[in-house]
């Protein structure tokens, strides 16, 4: 879905099977006011933004998870501390909340100690 401003009117061309079939049409539902406007590209790009950001999170702790399934201490330790890392970015970030990253550190870090090392 893309969208195109011309003379002040926005447009929405919106992707079919094929390309030869994109148009721009005129679009209902969206705001008139400029700044409403705005907010609503804007708001799209960061929840592009913070998609990539939870599936790379989802990304490190399966690769975690697999590391603790094989029993591979090593392997473990390492992919621990990139989960760790991953989960307080996404806290900084304001992806998760501060309590929901303890309790899937706590969670990772029993896994982690459940392997005989």
């Amino acid at each position: 879905m893309h969208f195109l401003q011309t003379d002040g009117i926005i447009y929405i061309c919106v992707e079919f099977l094929s390309t030869a079939n994109m148009r721009p049409e005129e679009v209902d539902g969206l705001p008139n006011i400029k700044s409403a406007k705005k907010r609503v590209l804007v708001s799209e790009t960061k929840a592009a933004k913070n998609k990539v950001a939870k599936s790379n999170l989802k990304t490190c702790l399966k690769k975690f998870d697999v590391a603790v399934a094989a029993g591979n201490r090593a392997e473990a330790e390492s992919a621990y501390a990139t989960a760790v890392k991953k989960v307080d970015q996404a806290v900084g970030k304001g992806l998760l909340h501060k309590n929901t990253a303890a309790r899937r550190k706590s969670s990772i870090t029993r896994k982690l100690n459940r392997i005989a090392g």
